[in-house]
């Protein structure tokens, strides 16, 4: 399990260190900050969506490297993605690292099962959630500022 272990952790430190998608995309049709208040991780989440389909998606922000990477995953994966399906894949990421054991249509996380990982930090999901968090508020239309407190 330790190569298991090594390959999350290679793959979140690349993220973090060279995170895709870090930018502000312009023009945007949904934008969405989200604030871990208990860490200080912020996320500002900007996407340009046409005809139920994610164009373009771009992020900004500070915080741990399990935000940053989750959040750069997250936008590779979305990407090109109808909102109905990514929908679905919050569902299975959220059930991945919130209900260990469970059984995941891995077909559909893809690359994003490296973030399982995570699940042996249980203080460092709400990090691995928060952009998560956020686009789930950001397609559902929501108002209300998002916080993982």
């Amino acid at each position: 399990m330790s190569g298991l272990n090594d390959l999350y952790q290679e793959i979140l430190l690349e993220h973090n260190s060279k995170p895709r998608n870090f930018r502000v995309v312009e023009p945007h049709t949904h934008y969405k900050e989200g604030f871990n208040p208990l860490c200080g991780d912020r996320i500002l989440l900007y996407m340009d969506v046409k005809d139920d389909v994610v164009v373009d998606i771009g992020f900004q922000g500070s915080g741990c490297a399990i935000s940053r990477a989750s959040t750069s995953m997250l936008t590779e994966t979305i990407m090109g993605q109808k909102i109905e399906d990514i929908n679905q894949v919050f569902e299975e990421v959220h059930k991945m690292l919130t209900e260990p054991g469970a059984e995941l249509d891995v077909n559909l996380l893809g690359d994003l099962e490296m973030l399982s990982g995570v699940t042996d930090f249980p203080v460092r999901i709400k990090c691995a959630m928060l952009s998560w968090h956020t686009l789930k508020s950001l397609i559902d239309n929501s108002s209300e500022p998002v916080s993982t407190e």
